[in-house]
């Protein structure tokens, strides 16, 4: 194109010649325009790069990585992400690394923490940025719906980080339960090996010195401040509420994410969690949550009734189906589901892998989902290089992962509201419960009191005084930030 349309017919000619890319490719205009075009790489900036974050710019980097920020580069240089990129500015605070390469970036890569994934894409999205966030999307409802709109709002391309929503595994359970291969589904079971980090923890009463190369205050970011302890970072934020979301935010986006897809699940009805002992502070050691999803629109060869779909994790799992062959562990990859269907029970691990059915049958399906051939990584990359009205769009676009994610993170919520003693009735359109009572209170376990003094137990727990359910749950579903820190508005 470059060598027979000069630059002056280009431009008459108008976009169309682009043929759906977002950018002309740079080979059109000359390099003097600034950077290389995402029709040919993605400038990309990566936000949280010392853990988990490193290994997915490893699956972009055919791209250009201009910049990197994370808030702990004592543990980050220690991983080597500095050095595979010798080319990316090095940041700790992502807004400074905004300030001054967001022009330059055609995207953005964030795998902090699950309390700031939010408003490091909000940042991101509002100038015009594709984002990639790692799972879970976000740590509340309000923030996984903001995030959708955002990207339906600027026309961006979005994926969250269940590479599973790339697999072949879940392109087979969709084939199956929407050619009728299993019937009618009213229950789903799902479950995950996990915590493997610590979690059934009081808030540790001492402060600690702060080890070289962490910027504390950015770690902490939106959330309320508490002093710096080694029991929470690198890594162990999970099970902290502040910081994390504990075994189901961290799993249930990859587990669940078949379950969403195959049966069209968009909000709850109702909810209900149980668990070990909650502590304030700290996620527990196992909990079960029952989700209740109304009928949906029924499909050509299968409808959608109301389902029950239950969530374990902690070591807890489903009682074992009939049929399934004795020794044969259902946990595959970290975790798995079960569909209980009219005709048959299907049975898949975490990401929907090794699916199959009990009967043994193996069905000839037809296609319904795209193969996703370059990965989870480079599919988002794809269609970041394509225009909004031609894009084809990822494996797990906000447009679906934002609702997952919202399931999610409100099973959170049915969990620390456990201590009113019902089921709660969830308002999806509007996020909120419905049915809590205006003057009803809850009150949560400081620390466990439990002790044996000449062999008799006591059960002396340190609790939170009396506060109202219901302003506890508002909180929960939308945070208020930490002063210095804000999400855009709810597009409407």
């Amino acid at each position: 194109m470059a060598s027979n349309m000069s630059r002056r017919k280009f431009l008459k000619t108008g976009a169309t010649a682009a043929i759906g890319l977002t950018v002309v490719p740079s080979t059109v205009f000359g390099s003097k325009f600034g950077h290389v075009a995402p029709s040919d790489k993605l400038n990309i900036l990566g936000v949280g790069v010392g853990g988990r974050g490193f290994g997915v710019l490893k699956g972009m980097e055919s791209q250009n990585i201009i910049g990197l920020a994370d808030v702990d580069w004592g543990y980050t240089s220690k991983n080597g992400v500095f050095n595979h990129f010798p080319n990316a500015e090095k940041f700790q605070d992502y807004r400074k690394m905004y300030d001054k390469l967001l022009s330059k970036a055609d995207a953005v890569m964030v795998a902090t923490s699950d309390h700031a994934h939010a408003i490091i894409a909000a940042d991101a999205m509002t100038a015009g940025k594709h984002v990639y966030v790692e799972k879970p999307l976000t740590h509340t409802v309000y923030e996984s719906r903001l995030l959708t709109k955002l990207a339906d709002k600027y026309k961006l391309a979005t994926q969250m980080g269940n590479q599973g929503a790339s697999g072949e595994g879940v392109r087979k359970i969709c084939e199956w339960i929407w050619n009728g291969e299993i019937g009618e589904i009213t229950k789903v079971e799902a479950f995950t090996d996990r915590p493997i980090w610590p979690q059934g923890l009081p808030r540790p009463d001492k402060s600690e010195k702060l080890p070289k190369g962490l910027d504390w205050d950015l770690f902490i970011g939106p959330a309320a401040f508490r002093p710096y302890n080694s029991i929470y970072t690198p890594w162990n934020w999970r099970g902290w509420w502040d910081f994390g979301t504990g075994a189901l935010g961290d799993m249930a986006c990859h587990i669940l994410q078949p379950v969403s897809k195959a049966l069209k699940l968009q909000y709850p009805t109702k909810v209900q969690g149980s668990s070990t002992q909650l502590l304030t502070d700290c996620a527990p050691n196992a909990q079960m949550v029952s989700f209740t999803f109304p009928a949906r629109d029924n499909m050509p060869k299968v409808s959608m009734p109301e389902v029950e779909v239950i969530w374990y994790d902690g070591g807890l799992k489903p009682m074992r189906p009939k049929g399934l062959p004795a020794n044969k562990d259902m946990n595959d990859s970290g975790g798995g589901v079960i569909f209980h269907g009219t005709k048959d029970t299907l049975i898949c691990g975490c990401y929907g892998v090794n699916p199959y059915l009990l009967s043994g049958r193996t069905p000839n399906a037809p296609k319904v989902l795209r193969e996703v051939k370059e990965g989870h990584q480079m599919d988002w990359v794809r269609a970041c290089k394509e225009s909004a009205a031609n894009r084809v769009e990822t494996a797990s676009p906000f447009s679906e992962a934002g609702p997952l994610n919202e399931m999610v993170v409100m099973g959170v919520l049915a969990v620390r509201l456990q201590a009113l003693n019902q089921v709660l009735e969830w308002d999806g359109a509007n996020m909120r419960f419905t049915n809590i009572p205006k003057d009803a209170t809850i009150k949560t376990i400081i620390e466990d009191g439990f002790r044996i003094k000449d062999g008799h137990p006591t059960f002396n727990n340190k609790v939170t005084d009396p506060y109202n359910a219901e302003e506890f749950a508002k909180e929960l579903i939308k945070h208020t930030y930490r002063d210095g820190w804000k999400l855009p508005d709810m597009p409407r």
